[in-house]
């Protein structure tokens, strides 16, 4: 990854806290979680023990003309054929956005992607996308924008969460 497209680590730690500030400014109640780095949802198993309820996979998607992105939130066991996705939400061929669109777009490098990144959408390009499997009521856990630490929360903060965002939130069934 080039250099241009590296956070400082005063900019990973305010990418960070403004998750808690966030959380903290909705009255949201929330236990953090802190674990060796985490890349990948099948790496998740290591703090399912102690992030309990429901452990989600975030997928940072564009179309085939890099002009619509899409953030879609699975249970991190669910698999996800991206050709009978891109039916489902209307789109063209997708495929994963470059780090490099990830950084541009959220200001996040690979591995931190979750719906609080929609926070550092600042011209809201990016439509959300939320399986209705992860809400059953269970806890969720998500990274606050890094992905050594887990939030765990609600399911009705997570709601709260969603309605302060200006980004297209959308309920489907994958």
């Amino acid at each position: 990854m080039e250099e241009k497209n590296k956070l400082s680590k005063e900019e990973i730690f305010e990418n960070e806290n403004k998750v808690y500030r966030t959380l903290e400014n909705l009255g949201i109640e929330y236990n953090l979680i802190e674990h060796e780095p985490l890349y990948t949802a099948q790496q998740l198993v290591v703090i399912k023990d102690v992030a309990k309820g429901t452990h989600c996979k975030n997928l940072f998607l564009r179309n085939s003309k890099g002009s619509e992105y899409y953030l879609i939130v699975v249970r991190d066991d669910k698999q996800v054929d991206l050709k009978s996705l891109k039916d489902k939400i209307g789109s063209s061929r997708l495929s994963f956005a470059s780090p490099e669109r990830l950084f541009s777009v959220l200001k996040l490098t690979p591995g931190s992607v979750n719906p609080f990144s929609l926070m550092n959408d600042f011209e809201h390009k990016v439509k959300l996308y939320i399986d209705i499997d992860v809400l059953n009521g269970e806890n969720l856990n998500f990274h606050p924008n890094i992905n050594t630490k887990m939030v765990n929360l609600s399911l009705d903060g997570f709601e709260k969460f969603l309605n302060n965002l200006e980004n297209s939130i959308e309920k489907i069934e994958i």
